[in-house]
Order: C-alpha cells, then structure tokens, then sequence
C-alpha cells in the first residue's frame, strides 16, 4: 500500500460563511495551508482579513461550515484541546501590543507565567534565548516599550509570538509602521527564523516586497470570497478585477515584473 508524503493541513477551512448580524463577511471559502508554508492575505479594507485571522485564533466562530487549526476544531467553547492549540500559536499584532507597564523582558514572559510556570531561572534562560533569537540584547529587555524604536517593538513583539516554540504564527501587517530599512531587516529576520524552526504563517499584508520575497502562498479575498490562493505567479495570472488592480498597478508592475516576465512572457 502506498503511502501519501502530502504533509497535513496546519490550517484546513471547508465552506466557510460568516455574518455579523445581516452583513455577510464571507461566503463559501475553502483552503488547506501545509505545515511550514507562508501564506499572504491581501483584500481591501472591510473585505474579512482580521475576521478571518480572528476565527484561526478562536476569537470569533464561523456562521457555517468548518475550520481545523493543528487538527482541532474551532468550535465556540474551548475545551482542554482548543486551549493547547492556543498554547502552539503565536501570535503577532499590527501594533505590537506590548503591555505598556512591563518591560520587554516581562512582556516576552508574560506567556510562560500565564502557564503557570514558576521557575525563575527556566524562565530567564528562554526569555534570554528568544532576545537573541529576534536580536535585541540584556539591555533592551530592561526598557519599557515606550523606550523602543518602532523595528524593536516588532521584535520584542516576535519574540513573546515565539516564546512558547509555536507551531503556527499569525502576523498582522508585521511591517506596518517601519521604515523601508527597519521593514527590510524584519522580513530577515522572519526569513532565518521561519528556515531555522519551520513554523507556518499566516500574515495579513499589503507590503508587495513581502508578498515577493517571503511568501510561498498568497491568498486574496474579494466581494465576500477567496477569489485566489495559490503561488504569487499564478496569482498575478488572475483576471479577478481587484487582483488586476493590486497587483498590476505600476508600483507593482516594477515589483514583480520577474513573475509577470514568467507569466506572460
């Protein structure tokens, strides 16, 4: 008997539907996202991005249909297994979202103590680990995040999304805020981690460099649906109106011109 290397759904959403009250937000959308992918999420303001990002974190519950996460379902109480799924996702806010009253060090370990943990010196010695990992120092993680450049929030912020060796990673527009510079290193940095520990990601973005150089999926939701998900140049390949607009407009045109090159040539 043959046996299937496929690896498995991280992510596996089958004929999904959701509604606030009558406003519908999506309709019938269907994906598998495989273990150590990166996936882009790219829509237009109020087209169902954080929604959708917010159901993979078990914060909101589809109207219909049926999302797994690490092979659990999400369902609207969370049992023992929705809560250490939780414990294998991390996850990365468009703005940080540190806790503006610890420091850096006692933001990365905020999630340890919330599992109870005790040991001081355990602690210390991962919390240590991951400030070298996303490159901040001893000294960093006695500042406040207030004290912090908008590069090392991002950071500081990978580093608590890291702390408890997550499977999955769930970006918000990680390189909002930063500098082409600063952008430029994060999206480095995210490279050597994601290559070193082999998480899968999701990330909502409309950084074109991202979607180029980082992504292996790209996923684009449109008029309530997922009009595409697949490799960026067959994306680029789709006469979706929306698609057309985002992704051949001129600053985007000199950005993949190689894909399109491919494509089109």
């Amino acid at each position: 008997m043959k046996i299937s290397t496929k690896p498995a759904c991280v992510i596996d959403v089958k004929h999904i539907w959701t509604y606030f009250g009558n406003k519908l937000v999506h309709q019938d959308i269907s994906f598998c996202l495989e273990s150590g992918e990166i996936l882009g999420l790219v829509g237009a303001s109020g087209s169902g991005k954080t929604t959708l990002m917010r159901e993979m974190i078990g914060l909101e519950i589809p109207s219909r249909g049926s999302m797994r996460v690490l092979g659990e379902r999400v369902v609207e109480s969370c049992t023992v297994a929705c809560r250490k799924r939780r414990n294998h996702t991390g996850v990365l806010f468009q703005s940080g979202a540190l806790f503006s009253a610890l420091n850096v060090f006692d933001n990365i370990a905020f999630p340890l103590w919330e599992l109870g943990i005790g040991d001081s010196a355990l602690i210390e010695q991962l919390v240590c680990m991951k400030l070298a990992m996303v490159g901040l120092t001893s000294h960093d993680a006695m500042l406040k995040p207030s004290e912090l450049s908008g590069g090392m929030v991002k950071r500081a912020a990978l580093a608590r999304a890291l702390i408890l060796e997550p499977e999955l990673l769930l970006l918000d527009e990680p390189t909002s805020g930063l500098d082409p510079i600063s952008s430029e290193d994060f999206v480095t940095l995210l490279q050597e981690l994601h290559k070193e520990l082999n998480f899968t990601v999701v990330m909502i973005t409309h950084d074109l460099h991202i979607l180029k150089d980082l992504c292996s999926k790209v996923a684009v939701l449109a008029d309530q649906r997922l009009v595409a998900f697949d490799t960026l140049d067959r994306v680029l390949a789709n006469g979706h109106p929306f698609i057309r607009k985002f992704f051949h407009n001129r600053r985007a045109q000199r950005i993949f011109q190689t894909q399109e090159a491919a494509v089109y040539g």
